[in-house]
Parts: C-alpha cells; sequence; structure tokens
C-alpha cells in the first residue's frame, strides 16, 4: 500500500464540513450539543479547523457565536485569513437551506474523521513494525492503537435529570418486587448475589482457598452459572488444559459423578444427562485459553479482541501465582512481581469495565492455625489484598474436623463456608453452600441447611436416548470419552485470531 498516495485521498467531505459549520452559525440551540461532539481534528480541510477553534473557543467562553464574534474572534487570533477570508465565513450559511439535518452532517463529518484516524494509526502501526525488535510490544502497540481509536467513538451526553428519574423510578419498583434481585450479573448462588448484589463491571474478585478445597469448582461453577443466562465468559486457565475443564463443567451441568464418566461406567439416565449438558455449554459463550505461560498484558490482549468480536461480561483466571508479569527486570523478587500482576489484573478489569474474578493461592500458616482464612493468608504479596474490590475465601470445616465431630453434627460434611472479608463496595459476610464432589458442584442451601437438587435432577427427562444417535449404548465396552469431537466450548485463541 503507498501510504502518501493514502494519505492523499483522506476519507473526507468539505460539503459535509461547511453545512455543519454553517447550522452552527444559523442556530444557537445546536452549539452546545454539536460542540461537545466534536475536535478541531475531526474536520479535515485546515480552514475549518480555524473556524471550528474560534467557534469552540466563544462557546466556552459563554459567548454567542454569530458572524460578528467569529470573524472578531478569528481577526484577534491572525487567523481570519487562514479561514478563508470574511467572504468565505459568510458563504457558510448560504450553502443549507436550514440546521434541520445538522445530525446528518455531523454523522458524515465524525464518520470521516473516524476513518481518517484508523489510516494514521495502520501507518504507525507499520512504522513500529518496521523498527520494533520485540513481537509481544509490537503487538501490543498496535492493538492499543486500534482500541484507543475505538473507544474515542463510545461518548455519551449529558442529559437533565428529568429525563434520568424515570429509568430509576422503574429500576426501584423492580427491586421492590424482587427483593433478592441482584444489579449485576448473577452469579444463582443466592448467598452471593446477596451479598455482593451480583458481579459489577470493573471489579477485581479474588477468590482463595488451600489446594483442594474447591476454588476452580467453584469459580467454574460461576462461569457456567453466568454462560448460561447468555453472557460471554473468558477463562484462562493456568493449571488445568481445556479438556479437563470441560470434563468439570459438562459433570457439573450434568450433575453426573465424574469419576464414573471417566471409567467408562455410566448409566443410560447418566448418559442423557451429558447429552444434555452438551447441548446447554455447546450453545453457551464461554472461551478457555489454557496458556501454561501468559502474562496480564497477554490476557488484556486477548480479551479486548474477545470483546471486540463478541462482547465481553466475566473474565476467570486460574490462578495468580502461576502467572509472569513479562517483565525483563533482573532483580525484581517475586514479591515484586505478584505486586505489577496484581495491580495489572485489576486495571484489565477497569479497562475492559467487566468484573475479573482471579484465584489466588493462601499460605500455610492457615493450615497452622487451624482456623478461618484472614487476609494476611493470601500468598505472596500484600497488593493482592489493595487491589482488589472483593476478596473471598473458601473454608473447608469439615476437613480439619473429627469423625466424631461430624458424626455429632458440630461440623457438617461436604459443607463449605464463603467468606467475604473485603467488599469495597458493599458489607462483608458470609455464606454456606453445599459442595458436591463427585460432580465438582457447589450447590445452594436451603432453609433447613439442606443441598437443593441439581437443576438436571428437578427436571428430570428419563432415559430416552432416541434423539442422541451419536452417544455410544451404555455401559460402553471400553474407557469410551464422555463427550464426542463437537467442542462443546471455543477456544479464545481459535475465535479471536
Amino acid at each position: 500500500m503507498d501510504l502518501k498516495k493514502a494519505a492523499g485521498d483522506m476519507p473526507h467531505s468539505l460539503e459535509a464540513e461547511q453545512a455543519l459549520l454553517g447550522c452552527l452559525l444559523l442556530d444557537a440551540k445546536i452549539q452546545l450539543e454539536v460542540a461537545s461532539d466534536l475536535k478541531e481534528d475531526d474536520f479535515y480541510a485546515e480552514s475549518h479547523k480555524y473556524i471550528f477553534s474560534a467557534m469552540d473557543m466563544l462557546i466556552k467562553n459563554n459567548q454567542p457565536v454569530d458572524l460578528v464574534t467569529l470573524t472578531d474572534a478569528l481577526e484577534k487570533q491572525g487567523a481570519l485569513d487562514q479561514a478563508g477570508g470574511i467572504a468565505y465565513i459568510t458563504g457558510l450559511t448560504d450553502v443549507i437551506p436550514s440546521s434541520a439535518n445538522y445530525h446528518k452532517y455531523l454523522d458524515i463529518v465524525t464518520r470521516d474523521s473516524m476513518l481518517r484516524k484508523l489510516i494514521y494509526g495502520a501507518s504507525d502501526i507499520i512504522s513500529e513494525c518496521q523498527t520494533s525488535l520485540d513481537r509481544s510490544s509490537a503487538l501490543a502497540f498496535a492493538e492499543k492503537t486500534v482500541f484507543d481509536i475505538s473507544n474515542t467513538a463510545d461518548t455519551s451526553s449529558v442529559v437533565q435529570i428529568s429525563k434520568v428519574i424515570p429509568e430509576v423510578m422503574i429500576k426501584f419498583d423492580e427491586l421492590a418486587k424482587n427483593k433478592g434481585g441482584a444489579r449485576g450479573i448473577k452469579t444463582q448462588f443466592m448467598g452471593m448475589d446477596n451479598l455482593l448484589n451480583g458481579l459489577h463491571g470493573s471489579d477485581l474478585i479474588i477468590l482463595a482457598a488451600r489446594p483442594g478445597v474447591g476454588k476452580t469448582s467453584f469459580s467454574m461453577n460461576i462461569v457456567e452459572n453466568v454462560a448460561m443466562q447468555g453472557y460471554s465468559c473468558a477463562v484462562f486457565s493456568l493449571e488445568m488444559g481445556k479438556d479437563q475443564l470441560v470434563q468439570r463443567m459438562m459433570c457439573s451441568v450434568a450433575g453426573v459423578s465424574m469419576e464414573n464418566a471417566l471409567k467408562g461406567r455410566m448409566t443410560k439416565t447418566e448418559w442423557l444427562k451429558i447429552a444434555q449438558a452438551r447441548e446447554i455449554l455447546g450453545k453457551s459463550k464461554i472461551f478457555i485459553d489454557d496458556s501454561a505461560v501468559i502474562t496480564p498484558q497477554q490476557i488484556l490482549s486477548k480479551c479486548r479482541r474477545l470483546k471486540l468480536k463478541y462482547g465481553l461480561d466475566l473474565v476467570m483466571i486460574d490462578y495468580i501465582q502461576l502467572m509472569t508479569s513479562g517483565s525483563n527486570k533482573k532483580d525484581e523478587n517475586r514479591q515484586q512481581e505478584i505486586t505489577g500482576i496484581s495491580r495489572n489484573l485489576k486495571i484489565l478489569a477497569k479497562e475492559l469495565n467487566v468484573p475479573v474474578l482471579a484465584l489466588s493461592q493462601l499460605s500455610r500458616a492457615v493450615e497452622t492455625r487451624k482456623g478461618r482464612p484472614q487476609l494476611a493468608d493470601l500468598r505472596e504479596s500484600g497488593a493482592i489484598e489493595q487491589d482488589a474490590d472483593i476478596v473471598m475465601f473458601i473454608h473447608r470445616p469439615d476437613k480439619s474436623a473429627t469423625e466424631k465431630e461430624i458424626a455429632e453434627g458440630k461440623v457438617q460434611k461436604n459443607v463449605a463456608e464463603i467468606l467475604v472479608e473485603k467488599h469495597r463496595n458493599g458489607p462483608q459476610g458470609m455464606f454456606k453452600l453445599y459442595f458436591k464432589g463427585e460432580c465438582t458442584k457447589f450447590l445452594n442451601l436451603n432453609e433447613e441447611g439442606e443441598p437443593e437438587g441439581d437443576a438436571e435432577e428437578r427436571r428430570g427427562g428419563g432415559d430416552d436416548l432416541s434423539g442422541y444417535s451419536d452417544l455410544p449404548d451404555p455401559p460402553p465396552e471400553e474407557d469410551t470419552p464422555f463427550y464426542d469431537e463437537k467442542p462443546a466450548v471455543k477456544n479464545i485463541d481459535d475465535e479471536i485470531f
């Protein structure tokens, strides 16, 4: 591509620019509205840049904009000739019959401005690629350039309070009718939704526990529940491969023993439930990246592209201590590296305006103390606690309880306490869930403290496999995989590259 030729053929419409400037001169009512959506660089012609700059100065100084004040301002700036002179400015009002179509002229001017920015950005990307020695930094530069241009198109306007009040009243009415309703994304775990009011954009949520307690299972259950509501979720798993995660999800959604599935011992009913889970997950927008080594910058890069292509509502990362910062500083210790990772995860949540659920390990101190986890138990860095908006712990009292304590009912078997120890925008607290380990599934507890039945179990369904001709006859003679070749969950790199 000849960039010099492209530079001479930049998208523009002199007629639309003239008409828009004429509208601003003709109608004082639209000056404040239009001027707030425009910048000097949105105009292609140099003369129009001078004219709009003078208009913008007058508007900001609360002065009227007309032929007299505009020419006076340009003359004082010494820019009247560059703007085309008095005759040219006077002629701007002659090119349009009225200001009624100013929205159309504004759309044309801003559209062409955006296209020119993309061309300039492409030129900058080419220059960076020709001189860069690091592919990661070159890719990050290219993505940031395009993403920043994209964000300039996302504008909001100031509205009178009377226009907003009806929307707020409708929300109050809905909350009054559904007192347990969550304002953010519901996780379907009632205690969590009541305490956190759902998951909110820009929040960094830390879920921490000792190994083997169920933090991956709980976080994936949240992803499943969110995705089944139609939301788009990205999962970055540094610990497990995508096949293992899909196995867990399918057994969790189906309510089927993972041991039976992996050993090829499923019954006819279990095969039916797996088939139904495959259909449910196959329609979901869950994207998985199982890179063993990944940095926050790489996650941000992939999430940007994912958001532009499919939308993005939740990011889950398993887990922080397995990540690397990508820094080349040789004198940086592990604590400093975790500090940088934590800070960048918060930046990720804020820039993409999505909740980021990041898993973390706890130090051995919690086992030595034999009590509930505390914020000080977060492993390797206090920065995790500082950057997080919400910090939750999974505590399993039955893990350290004796058989006598469980038999006497002092400790409930398979009941986990989810402790919210930090909540920047709300209260702290605790709620309990039942852990159905064979299905890697957490369940709500009812008022009697008993686990609620699986959605699949409540739905029933019988043993009719007639609609699933691709499933083997149970029980399989050999260890047959419990899902077919049709992927239930998308791979992030397959979708965004």
